[in-house]
């Protein structure tokens, strides 16, 4: 992340604006259990707001450290785990829900943003939720702030394909100004299914 773009993810405007928009926005309407895991939170601002709310949460962060930091400012109430989100450390149908907050145009290509989706889908549990935001990644500002980053930005058309092929159903997208939110749901195990198949 280059200075200007960290800068603006660890100022208190940011952190303002998530709070009052971007995850209240991101998750309306989507319950996410009370064992829930955030994937890239970055500097924590999205964390934050998520502590907040009902039921234990685990992160899981790229950085080590962003990890120390997420330690160190949220304390001992919140699981944070350094470790690649394309091959998470985590058991299989674990969460009861999965979130991330404009993190997936930071992941390096389509193929291991694909993999992330999969992984989501893998340690979530059977009809929990997955949600988040990303932005589109078009505006020329938001370019300008990525000069020297990684950025692959992920078309909000292509995504309800990209859900689905990771293994969810029902996925949703809205797109608003620069920003879209998404959400998809993993099949419940059906009660007719033979137990060695599921």
């Amino acid at each position: 992340m280059n200075l200007a773009h960290a800068l603006v993810c660890s100022s208190r405007w940011w952190a303002g604006t998530v709070e009052r928009k971007l995850v209240p926005w991101g998750l309306a309407g989507v319950e996410l259990g009370d064992d829930r895991l955030e994937i890239g939170p970055g500097y924590g601002a999205t964390t934050r707001v998520l502590a907040g709310t009902r039921g234990s949460l685990t992160v899981v962060e790229l950085s080590e450290a962003y990890c120390r930091r997420l330690r160190r400012k949220l304390g001992d109430g919140i699981a944070v785990v350094q470790a690649d989100a394309t091959a998470m450390p985590f058991a299989e149908n674990r969460f009861t829900g999965v979130a991330c907050f404009t993190m997936l145009h930071h992941v390096p290509s389509h193929e291991q943003q694909d993999r992330l989706l999969a992984e989501a889908s893998r340690v979530l549990r059977p009809g929990g939720m997955f949600a988040g935001t990303d932005s589109i990644g078009t505006g020329r500002m938001f370019r300008m702030l990525h000069v020297g980053d990684t950025l692959v930005p992920v078309g909000p058309s292509e995504l309800p394909a990209r859900l689905e092929q990771a293994g969810f159903i029902e996925p949703r997208i809205e797109t608003a100004g620069s920003s879209f939110r998404f959400r998809a749901r993993k099949p419940a195990d059906r009660p007719d299914q033979p137990a060695s198949s599921r």
